[in-house]
């Protein structure tokens, strides 16, 4: 299968980069071949070649979305990369969760800056999903920073909102705790939060996540020193040049987030840098055995 073939020969080109280099996980951009981002992400892409794979708030297949079984199911598969969203507790407790609120994934309430850590501790993170999930917890963050240090895995971390320069700190004393700090990328959409990061953790990558990418790239990357950009499907189904556009600004570029076969054959086409998925376990199947 020619995927399969493709997919072989990025597996053997990642792990000889990576064994020694930063790593990002989730959808990204990559920098020029020489620069960061190739560094950290190995080489730019060429359309019909597979990319990175980044399990988007874990994997499905393992347990609800960032809590600790998701993230293992990831580490465990063949993805790269794992990408979790982090916020701050009203006590400034970093923990893992994508909505503003705790009322979707958990038997909470309200804003999650509302809540202290003793509280959301106690919440149930499991149940909305299945019984079988009941009495999983919130992660703190140093408990997936736990996981990810002994599988030699890379994450990217979301920094959910906006936040100041105090506050990154709280997150990036944590990664270099876990000396993980040549293994972690932070994300934002918010370009104030990746210039607190520039400047008070300048050891640890960032990429900017925007869901089109307009004008300048290279521009658009320059205002917060990120190796790359994190951009949507149909942002790039509409308009399949920016992939070349991003990458002659040295860039890297990663979607978000495809579930099906036909996006992930669509964005290899396209030769997109990395794919970030659901279901990182199962597009690795669909690669073929060689990805395992």
């Amino acid at each position: 299968m020619a995927t399969a073939h493709r997919w072989r020969r990025f597996a053997a080109q990642l792990l000889a980069v990576i064994s020694g280099a930063l790593s990002l996980a989730i959808v990204i951009v990559l920098a020029p071949q020489t620069g960061p981002a190739a560094t950290t992400f190995s080489t730019l892409r060429a359309p019909g070649e597979v990319g990175y794979v980044a399990g988007h708030r874990g994997d499905a297949e393992g347990g609800p979305e960032n809590t600790l079984p998701a993230l293992q199911a990831v580490l465990e598969s063949s993805a790269e990369f794992v990408e979790t969203d982090v916020q701050l507790t009203a006590d400034g407790v970093p923990i893992l969760m994508h909505d503003w609120t705790l009322d979707r994934t958990t038997d909470g309430t309200g804003p999650v800056w509302a809540s202290t850590w003793e509280q959301v501790r106690e919440l149930d993170a499991g149940s909305w999903v299945s019984p079988d999930f009941a009495g999983i917890r919130v992660p703190h963050l140093t408990e997936f920073l736990g996981i990810l240090q002994p599988s030699g895995k890379h994450a990217i971390i979301e920094l959910k909102g906006s936040w100041t320069a105090e506050q990154v700190i709280i997150v990036s004393n944590l990664v270099h705790d876990w000396d993980l700090q040549q293994r972690v990328v932070f994300a934002s959409f918010d370009v104030k939060t990746l210039q607190a990061a520039q400047q008070v953790a300048p050891s640890i990558q960032r990429v900017i996540i925007s869901r089109e990418v307009n004008g300048d790239p290279q521009a658009l990357a320059g205002t917060c020193g990120a190796i790359g950009i994190v951009t949507s499907m149909s942002f790039v189904q509409r308009n399949p040049e920016v992939v070349d556009r991003i990458h002659t600004a040295g860039l890297g570029v990663m979607l978000y987030t495809l579930n099906d076969e036909g996006t992930w054959s669509e964005a290899i086409t396209l030769g997109v840098d990395g794919i970030i998925t659901d279901t990182p376990a199962e597009l690795g199947r669909w690669a073929g055995p060689e990805s395992e």
